[in-house]
């Protein structure tokens, strides 16, 4: 059992996700009583979580770094919540607090349901607004968009929502879904048949990227961004701790490549933190790996190898730039 996105397994079942999120949303009018509005959000994000882990890349990519401060809780959690143990005396240096908890707590006293990231803080009343992971993302690109950076590419472009849509439903259940449908399943049948569901849809990425550079075509777009961080985790915890063992990701010549263009395309591989990411798997996820030892590889030094991907043309950020350093 683990509280990441509310991840739960009961044994001799088949794995579920608790999906019931706070779903107040955060708009450029306010009509859910949260306007946009720069300075008055703090998005909760750990690095090594791959729900949250696309908000931070979002984030980057968007420019939205001064408008939405960032809090990075620590790689491990125990079952009440996720801590700030890499902030100076364990303490949020803006919502000072020590657990995430606190900011579930003080928008209800009674919250029942799991402490997940990513989160978003109103800073004023220290009260968690939302943890739709997948609305906060959307929500990004559509209602921020008065405090984008100059050059900000469009991550979902209107003319591709709808074909959008299903292919992120897709990479949801199969993949991102899918991965933890085989690590926590509960007897040989469930894990049989979520195998064949991942590797289903790992094959058919894998022939859908054979011929354009990204998921949509010539740009990235929020399909990119939620796939990625489920391939940059597959090698060092899926493959074995898992056990989606029928392919390393680097024995998928087409996803590997594509996995690597994105790693080193400014805006995804600084988000990236293997020791973070191993550390929170390894260590939390007690019940399948009791001695809570965390291994020492892969080789993190291949996704920086050359990916031949620029072969197939396009523009990583369409019309926009890439983000500057920070």
């Amino acid at each position: 059992m683990s509280n990441e996105q509310g991840v739960y397994s009961v044994p001799g079942t088949s794995f579920t996700r608790d999906t019931n999120y706070i779903q107040t949303r955060i708009t450029a009018d306010g009509r859910e009583g949260f306007p946009v509005e720069a300075g008055r959000y703090r998005l909760i994000a750990a690095k090594a979580c791959p729900w949250a882990n696309r908000s931070i890349i979002v984030r980057r990519l968007l420019g939205l770094e001064d408008a939405i401060s960032l809090g990075m809780p620590g790689p491990l959690h125990d079952k009440n919540s996720w801590t700030f143990d890499l902030d100076p005396g364990g303490v949020d240096p803006v919502l000072g607090i020590e657990r995430i908890q606190q900011a579930y707590f003080a928008y209800d006293p009674d919250y029942p349901r799991g402490i997940t990231v990513p989160v978003i803080v109103d800073v004023p009343t220290g009260k968690v607004v939302t943890n739709d992971f997948a609305q906060i993302t959307l929500d990004f690109s559509t209602e921020w968009t008065a405090f984008h950076r100059e050059g900000a590419p469009d991550l979902y472009p209107v003319h591709l929502r709808a074909e959008m849509d299903q292919v992120m439903r897709r990479i949801y259940t199969e993949v991102n879904n899918g991965v933890y449908r085989c690590g926590f399943a509960g007897t040989q049948e469930a894990y049989d048949a979520a195998y064949d569901r991942l590797w289903t849809a790992l094959d058919w990425l894998e022939e859908r990227l054979a011929s354009q550079r990204y998921l949509m075509g010539d740009s990235i777009t929020e399909a990119d961004v939620r796939l990625f961080t489920t391939l940059a985790r597959f090698d060092a915890v899926y493959h074995g701790h898992f056990k989606c063992n029928r392919s390393k990701l680097t024995e998928m010549p087409v996803l590997w490549a594509y996995a690597r263009d994105l790693f080193q395309t400014p805006g995804f591989g600084e988000t990236i933190d293997f020791d973070q990411i191993k550390t929170h798997y390894y260590g939390v996820h007690r019940d399948l790996n009791p001695s809570g030892i965390i291994p020492a590889g892969p080789d993190e030094t291949v996704w920086t190898t050359p990916h031949g991907r620029e072969a197939l043309g396009g523009r990583p950020f369409g019309d926009g730039t890439a983000p500057e350093p920070r």
